[in-house]
């Protein structure tokens, strides 16, 4: 079964702590928290003060995404805020070693991101330093985007060269995700799918994360 990490950009943000505690309540396994600058993405969602209130709620690992430029001069404020694992995006990262590196000794799960247009050549060196590679299936910066096909090739490619170098990383997935291809991406290799859209735009949340579950 993969994990399933909803993402809170797609919530009720006049509800938010309601929909927190449907999370925590739900077969869900992390809360997926995405940080945009406005800057490396063209659009700003939240970032250390909602992650904090998030975290005096929640009840599972917090997954955040950074989207932001030089990531590491908040990895300390973010560990403050409560992130469980931190990502961070191979295009915005100046040493990409030493980022992973301090997140690490920083006492959280280090995770790299590559963009659509990204490939996977790109880990050949840093792959065994991370906990997980996420994926993104759109472009990065809005929720509720159309999920790029060529994804599915990525994601074999990756797990081969995990494989290759005998590297335990986790293939996460972020970006159109839903009941229609999560078992596709989950039989070509993904160990995590992030769905925003999917779940809180759903009838029963609760259900939709069973169903994501259950790919």
């Amino acid at each position: 079964m993969p994990l399933i990490a909803p993402s809170m950009l797609a919530a009720d943000f006049a509800n938010l702590s309601s929909d927190i505690k449907m999370v925590n309540d739900s077969l869900a396994d992390w809360f997926h928290l995405d940080v945009m600058d406005g800057v490396f993405v063209p659009n700003i969602s939240f970032g250390i003060p909602v992650i904090k209130a998030i975290n005096k709620i929640a009840t599972k690992p917090l997954d955040v995404h950074l989207m932001i430029v030089q990531p590491e001069r908040y990895f300390e404020q973010f560990k403050e805020a409560g992130a469980d694992i931190l990502s961070i995006h191979f295009e915005a990262s100046a040493n990409l070693i030493q980022s992973i590196k301090q997140i690490n000794k920083l006492g959280m799960k280090a995770g790299i991101v590559l963009n659509p247009d990204t490939p996977v050549s790109v880990l050949e060196e840093v792959i065994t330093e991370a906990y997980m590679i996420l994926i993104m299936s759109v472009y990065p910066g809005f929720g509720g985007q159309k999920f790029i096909e060529h994804t599915i090739n990525k994601i074999e490619e990756l797990r081969k060269l995990i494989t290759k170098k005998g590297s335990k990383a986790l293939i996460e997935v972020d970006g159109g995700i839903d009941l229609l291809n999560c078992k596709r991406l989950v039989d070509a290799g993904a160990d995590i799918l992030v769905a925003g859209s999917t779940v809180f735009s759903s009838a029963n949340p609760t259900t939709t994360i069973t169903s994501l579950k259950n790919c």
